[in-house]
């Protein structure tokens, strides 16, 4: 009976909650001494007590397949099945991490591709550490951000299969979700010719210095260089629109803060969504062209099997035909030599 799903809970994804998590895991949980003493008759009020008192992440660990107390709770909100306002005031909890990767994780589980991506995009802002229990029972240090895309990027997450959502861009092609604009674009922007100067200043300390080359190295470096300028002097057609520039307008353009920046003003969000429908119809396009090849070389191994099968059977009747022919004579030779010889 401490087993069943709430009869007031609904269907999701088509089944029972709590089949969303394997059978094997499942029984784990059930036979569990946290899922026994902490987990019986627990409701919604009382659930976030305990997930308050979470202190790690994970799903089973150990040789003899044990279960973290955080599967454990993932287990009794699909039996229970909260409200979907208290699932979002856990995801907007900024005091308790633990409390927010549990709604997180819950919501992934249970919610629509649009609420996933509406609840579980905005914690990309959130750098705090987590700890993760491995399979080996040791602890791993990842952040929440880490967490969070791991949630919607990947299959199985704490050893429990997520259900599959739609990508962000067929979402975005259907006008269902914005584009999404990285809370960095502002600091680049914000970026001043004096942090350039300094950021550069410090790429250039940083770098480690080069060996001084050899007198006769450098007396060789020194020739081609002046060959190549006197080449290049010949070849330059004059202009006299050309302009000269000052220094530090070719240092500033040819630094790679500055290139990041110019990549960044010049990819709006509408050319960036632009770009992306462009390389979804090109995957789209070269889908096709590679199921109708695919679909052209069955029907020809279907065709060429056809053929085989008829050529063999042809073979076939023809050979049994002869053989029949043969015994058919043989025989009429037979009866024809024991009447001549009575």
């Amino acid at each position: 009976m401490a087993n069943r799903t709430a009869k007031e809970a609904t269907t999701v994804k088509g089944t029972n909650p709590q089949f969303l998590v394997e059978k094997i895991i499942r029984s784990r949980i059930y036979e569990s001494r946290f899922w026994k003493e902490e987990c019986f008759a627990l409701s919604a009020e009382l659930l976030v007590d305990k997930a308050m008192a979470l202190d790690h992440v994970g799903g089973v660990f150990g040789g003899n397949t044990k279960v973290t107390p955080f599967l454990c709770l993932i287990l009794k909100m699909l039996q229970i099945q909260p409200e979907k306002d208290i699932v979002v005031e856990f995801i907007k909890n900024e005091d308790y991490k633990y409390v927010r990767c549990l709604g997180a994780m819950y919501l992934r589980l249970v919610g629509t591709a649009l609420d996933c991506y509406k609840y579980l995009e905005p914690l990309y802002n959130d750098y705090r550490k987590l700890k993760r229990k491995t399979t080996t029972g040791s602890f791993e240090l990842i952040h929440v951000d880490e967490y969070i895309d791991e949630l919607l990027h990947q299959d199985r997450v704490c050893d429990v299969i997520l259900p599959r959502i739609q990508k962000r861009q067929i979402l975005e092609q259907c006008e269902q979700l914005e584009a999404r604009v990285s809370a960095l674009d502002d600091d680049l922007y914000d970026v001043d010719d004096a942090e350039l100067e300094e950021l550069e200043r410090e790429l250039q300390q940083q770098s480690s210095p080069r060996r001084s080359p050899s007198p006769l190295r450098r007396d060789r470096d020194r020739d081609r260089d002046r060959g190549r300028d006197r080449d290049r002097e010949r070849h330059r057609s004059p202009s006299p629109r050309r302009r000269s520039r000052s220094p530090d307008y070719h240092r500033r353009r040819h630094s790679p803060v500055s290139r990041s920046r110019r990549r960044s003003r010049s990819r709006s969000p509408r050319r960036r969504r632009d770009h992306d429908d462009r390389r979804d119809r090109d995957r789209d396009r070269y889908d096709d062209r590679y199921d109708d090849d695919r679909r052209h070389r069955r029907d020809r191994d279907h065709h060429r099997d056809r053929d085989y099968d008829h050529n063999r059977d042809r073979d076939y009747d023809r050979r049994h035909r002869d053989d029949r022919d043969r015994d058919h004579r043989d025989d009429r030779d037979r009866d024809h030599r024991d009447h001549r010889r009575r």
